[in-house]
């Protein structure tokens, strides 16, 4: 149960950005008629979506692709002006459930605060597109 009533932010100006594209598949293409498809951080008001995908590679290093996608996603929470420990919402995409307990381990080690996010963790069916291991996206204010 909230104690509190929860506020949005309602001075300044409110404004959707996105942050620099940090992998190549979210740039900007050249052409300006074309718009990316999707971007790996974007903010509106005091609230940012996240997303990193690892790059394929074998399953033995699942806990430190993990650590990686965590570490990438950290940075972009700094860089927007936010951090781990204020994160609300975070989905995690594995392309086999057999790592959940590997990425479960170092997910365990985040800086999440004293109150954790909520989250959910998934396997689709066919896999994660771009044939990555793991993706994570979340959701912080800032």
């Amino acid at each position: 149960m909230l104690t509190k009533t929860a506020t949005a932010q309602v001075s300044g100006k409110l404004e959707k950005k996105n942050y620099p594209p940090k992998t190549q598949a979210d740039k900007v293409p050249a052409t300006p008629a074309k718009t990316p498809l999707f971007s790996s951080a974007v903010s509106y008001g005091n609230s940012a979506s996240f997303s990193q995908a690892s790059e394929r590679t074998s399953r033995e290093l699942s806990r430190s692709i993990t650590k990686h996608v965590l570490d990438e996603l950290e940075k972009n929470l700094i860089n927007a002006g936010s951090s781990m420990d204020k994160v609300l919402k975070v989905n995690v995409y594995l392309n086999d459930l057999k790592d959940y307990a590997a990425m479960n381990s170092v997910y365990a080690t985040g800086k999440w605060g004293s109150v954790p996010p909520v989250r959910t963790t998934v396997a689709p069916a066919g896999g994660i597109p771009g044939d990555s291991l793991v993706e994570i996206d979340l959701i912080a204010y800032i």
